[in-house]
């Protein structure tokens, strides 16, 4: 594994850091740095790099900013020091989150995860098709107003359709994110998460109960008390997936 990389951190310090703790790593390549947004996107324009160590606050414009202006997105591993700093839930498959101070173990890792993904893409000519879904333990950004959380997929308990906007349920929160159900289904493991009704998309790992109900549907009462209806269609598709 080569990787061409660019640093994108308005501290020069952070910057220094970080390249002396890559410089264990012969296999990734600073080319070049970035001290803010409309900098890092001349400097990956210019390069073309394979990743961007992106920090998410920065002066102006933020990491995400600078994402949505990109044409073309590099792998992305995302340095702050906000431990509850997040972006759109979804939008951006990003490869891994580093706190500051940036532990060398938490580097290794995030190295690990990018040759593990070099790998399934070597195997795997679908890995294009599959790298878009979601695993439960991908960790995703989800943003509300000025609450942020990273929070596991496994740890959703439901999903539930709001307008144009779905309710996100983890814990006791429950915020609001710009997708609709349709959206978020194509990228859940739908093994792990099954769409009860036209409203609900339901974590399978999260039942408690299943109740017969109306008309041949079912109840599901979920961890934390929600009871959500599965429609008669799915629940037939339920059952059979919960058969043996």
């Amino acid at each position: 594994m080569h990787k061409r990389a660019i640093i994108i951190d308005d501290e020069r310090l952070a910057r220094n850091e970080l390249k002396k703790l890559l410089g264990e790593y012969p296999e990734i390549e600073v080319v070049d740095e970035a001290a803010n947004v409309d900098e890092g996107i001349q400097k990956i324009e210019a390069q073309n790099p394979d990743l961007i160590f992106l920090d998410i606050q920065m002066p102006g414009k933020t990491g995400f900013d600078l994402l949505r202006e990109l044409n073309r997105t590099p792998e992305v591993i995302f340095t702050t020091a906000y431990d509850e700093y997040a972006l759109r839930a979804f939008e951006v498959n990003a490869l891994d989150y580093l706190l500051k101070p940036i532990e060398p173990k938490r580097l290794a890792d995030a190295i690990h995860k990018l040759e593990e993904e070099d790998a399934a893409e070597e195997t795997e000519i679908t890995a294009s098709v599959n790298k878009s879904i979601l695993s439960e333990s991908d960790q995703v950004f989800v943003k509300d107003g000025e609450r942020c959380w990273f929070v596991k997929l496994s740890e959703i308990r439901l999903f539930e359709s709001v307008g144009n906007y779905a309710k996100v349920y983890f814990g006791p929160n429950k915020p609001l994110i710009l997708k609709s159900l349709n959206a978020l289904e194509e990228r859940l493991d739908e093994k792990v998460f099954f769409r009860a009704n036209r409203k609900h998309i339901v974590n399978l790992r999260m039942i408690e109960k299943v109740e017969p109900y109306f008309n041949g549907g079912l109840l599901l009462e979920i961890h934390g008390g929600d009871k959500i209806e599965v429609s008669r269609r799915q629940a037939v598709k339920f059952k059979e997936m919960m058969s043996l």
